[in-house]
C-alpha cells in the first residue's frame, strides 16, 4: 500500500466527520489551487524582473541572496520527510509569504509606479498565497495531522532589509517572489501525492 494511500484510510479510520469522498475532493480541490498558482507564480517572477531593469535581466546576473526575514526556500532534504510534515512546512510557508509580498508591493509602488499590472499581481499573490495555506492547513486538519507552527512576522524586518537602497529593494523583491515561485511549486508536489491516481 502506497503512503497515500495508507493516509487516507488512516483518515478515514480515525474520523467519522469527514467521508473519503469529501476528503478527497478537499484534497483534488486545493491541488487544483496549488497547480493554477504555480502558473500564477512564474508569471510573477518573470514580470518583477522584466521592470527592474538592468542587471535583473541580463543573462548570467546572479544577485545576493538576502535572507527574506527568517523564510528560505524548501530544503533539499525535503521530499524526503513524511507527507504531514512537508505539507506544515509548506503551509508555514505560505503563511509567511503575504506580509512579503505586502512589502514587496509597498516598495514597487515607489519604484515602478507606473506598473499597476506588476503592482496588482503582488497584491493577488498576498492574497492567494493565503488562500493555499488555509486550504493546506483545513487539509492537515482533515487528515488528522497536528497543525504547523506559529511563524514570527517577517514583515518588519523585510522592511528594515529594505531600506538600504533601492537595489537591495529590487533584490529582496526578486527574492520573495523566488521563494514564492517555490514554495507554490513545492505544495503542488506535496499535494499531488495525496490526489487519488497520482505519484504515491
Amino acid at each position: 500500500m502506497s503512503r497515500r494511500e495508507g493516509s487516507l484510510e488512516d483518515s478515514q479510520a480515525d474520523s467519522s466527520v469527514s467521508p473519503l469522498p469529501l476528503l478527497e475532493a478537499k484534497i483534488r480541490q486545493t491541488h487544483s489551487l496549488a497547480r493554477l498558482l504555480t502558473k500564477y507564480a512564474e508569471q510573477l517572477f518573470q514580470e518583477y524582473v522584466q521592470h527592474q531593469g538592468d542587471p535583473f535581466g541580463l543573462p548570467g546576473f546572479s544577485p545576493p541572496r538576502l535572507p527574506a526575514a527568517g523564510l528560505s526556500a524548501p530544503a533539499p532534504g525535503h521530499a524526503g520527510l513524511p507527507l504531514p510534515e512537508r505539507l506544515r512546512l509548506d503551509a508555514g510557508a505560505l503563511a509567511a509569504l503575504p506580509p512579503l509580498l505586502d512589502v514587496v508591493r509597498r516598495l514597487q509602488a515607489e519604484l515602478n509606479p507606473r506598473a499597476p499590472r506588476l503592482l496588482r499581481r503582488l497584491e493577488e499573490a498576498a492574497r492567494q498565497a493565503r488562500a493555499l495555506g488555509a486550504a493546506v492547513e483545513a487539509v492537515l486538519a482533515a487528515l488528522g495531522a497536528e497543525p504547523r507552527e506559529p511563524r514570527p512576522e517577517p514583515a518588519a524586518a523585510a522592511a528594515a532589509a529594505a531600506a538600504a537602497g533601492v537595489f537591495p529593494a529590487k533584490v529582496l523583491g526578486l527574492r520573495v517572489c523566488s521563494l514564492y515561485r517555490e514554495w507554490v511549486s513545492c505544495t503542488e508536489a506535496d499535494l499531488g501525492q495525496l490526489v487519488p491516481g497520482g505519484p504515491a
